[in-house]
């Protein structure tokens, strides 16, 4: 057998009415559906659940797979101690699985465990299908910080384990949608809240799993959404599968999103090959982005790749760009892969003789120096997406009225020398005092340490 149906569902604890205690019937329309998805996945019969859940074992750069032979749980952290779960989890799968992300590459298994104990995100699926269904086994599986691909691969993981051992199994993906669709909701708003929504919500309702791995990651990230990673992964485990896909319910009165999908799943499709139709997407716009690039970020890309192809730092090329050669300035270079932060090192006062040599020598160091990352390798740099920051000289700025967090950068100097620095124009950095505020963190200063405040422009080149 193989994966038989799929199904995308909210973890809102409230929606539970020993939680809720009547105010899970301002989401009746989610609750409804929640009964529906769940009915339907109980009539499949399931030996064994795979469940994603955001609020599982996470890691950067690992898929983490429960491990042991099964696991407890209980709404106490949420005033309903008395709501419990006792689960076992399916070691054979669990064993399968792990083997055939071995095979595949995929970062994924059982090692370094944390919370043996179920979560939330897991217990509230749990507690709608059980309703309906008991008689299975539980994979519980969470999520990473890798790129959209990696985890549509780790669900393809899954789907090759279930074939392998002939399992009867039903995929649920959880998540919540944005967490930023009121004003008055306990996450604010932010104007990508809603557009995330509409667009996760299109790609789930029509199973157009290649618009959900192409979101962007920005309009992700400022939704402050839960649930794509758990989404991606189910859409690598209905890979070259047909199916019908039907939108249940979505609502949002609390300013989170809740979202109800049901994935009805059919014979092979090899139409359904969004891992290649993705990669080709991705090749196609990241040369078009490459042919794009001005003369700054081409420089920085071009001394980055002779570094890393050459294994040492090089004497500066003869070649060098004119227009660099004739300037002298303090630069930033930043590497982004997926989307996501790869390094990021600057100077804000020039240190070299002209600004081809401060570029050059940023980028090599945000490769390979920045403290947060492990350097980048040859087989990453055309995934690499680049952006050079030249910086004006800092002056001084009287108080935070003189900042302007989309306009100027901000150094913030402690009188022992401890700095810290932030550019301008930063996504999720919305005002000076929250600019300010990171800067002292980076530089290691105090919140009520006194210091002096020096601004800056920079000019952005992508």
């Amino acid at each position: 057998m193989a994966i038989l149906g799929a199904f995308a569902v909210p973890h809102p604890p409230l929606i539970v009415p020993e939680i809720g205690r009547g105010e899970e019937r301002k989401i009746q329309p989610t609750i409804d559906a929640y009964r529906e998805a769940m009915r339907r996945a109980a009539a499949l019969q399931p030996e064994t659940v795979v469940v994603t859940s955001p609020h599982a074992t996470m890691y950067a750069d690992y898929f983490h797979v429960s491990p042991g032979d099964g696991a407890e749980g209980d709404f106490g952290g949420f005033r309903a101690p008395d709501v419990k779960f006792s689960v076992a989890y399916d070691t054979a799968f669990v064993k399968a699985l792990s083997a055939e992300c071995q095979k595949a590459g995929v970062p994924g298994g059982t090692i370094a465990p944390r919370e043996p104990r179920l979560d939330h995100g897991t217990m509230v699926p749990l507690y709608f299908l059980q309703q309906f269904a008991s008689d299975f086994k539980l994979v519980r599986i969470g999520l990473s910080g890798l790129s959209p691909l990696t985890h549509y691969r780790f669900g393809q993981c899954i789907a090759q384990a279930a074939n392998l051992l002939g399992r009867r199994v039903v995929y649920i993906a959880s998540g919540d949608l944005s967490h930023k669709l009121l004003a008055e909701g306990p996450y604010g708003f932010a104007k990508e809240g809603p557009v995330f929504d509409a667009e996760c919500m299109a790609a789930l309702g029509d199973g157009d799993f290649l618009r959900l791995l192409s979101i962007d990651s920005t309009l992700s990230e400022g939704a402050a959404e839960c649930g794509l990673r758990s989404f991606w992964i189910m859409a690598g485990a209905l890979d070259r599968r047909e199916v019908r896909a039907e939108r249940l319910s979505y609502e949002g009165p609390f300013g989170v999103g809740y979202g109800v999908a049901a994935f009805t799943v059919g014979g092979r499709n090899n139409g359904r090959n969004f891992d290649e139709q993705f990669t080709a997407a991705q090749q196609k716009k990241m040369a078009a982005h490459k042919a794009a690039e001005d003369p700054y970020v081409r420089w920085a890309r071009r001394s980055l790749e002779s570094f890393v192809h050459a294994g040492a730092r090089q004497p500066l090329p003869q070649d060098a760009p004119a227009e660099l050669l004739q300037q002298k300035a303090g630069a930033f270079v930043s590497l982004k892969k997926d989307g996501q932060l790869r390094g990021c090192i600057g100077t804000f006062l020039p240190v070299t003789e002209n600004l081809a040599q401060e570029i050059w020598r940023n980028a090599v160091s945000a490769a390979a120096e920045d403290p947060r990352f492990s350097p980048v390798r040859a087989e990453e740099l055309d995934d690499l997406v680049y952006s050079v920051d030249v910086l004006t000289a800092p002056e001084p700025a009287a108080s935070e009225a003189d900042l302007d967090a989309k306009r100027y950068g901000v150094i913030v100097a402690a009188p022992d020398g401890r700095r810290g620095l932030l550019l301008p124009d930063l996504a999720g950095v919305n005002d000076v005092t929250e600019q300010v505020a990171i800067a002292r963190k980076k530089g290691g200063i105090g919140p009520n340490e006194p210091v002096q405040l020096y601004r800056f422009e920079v000019v952005r080149h992508h």
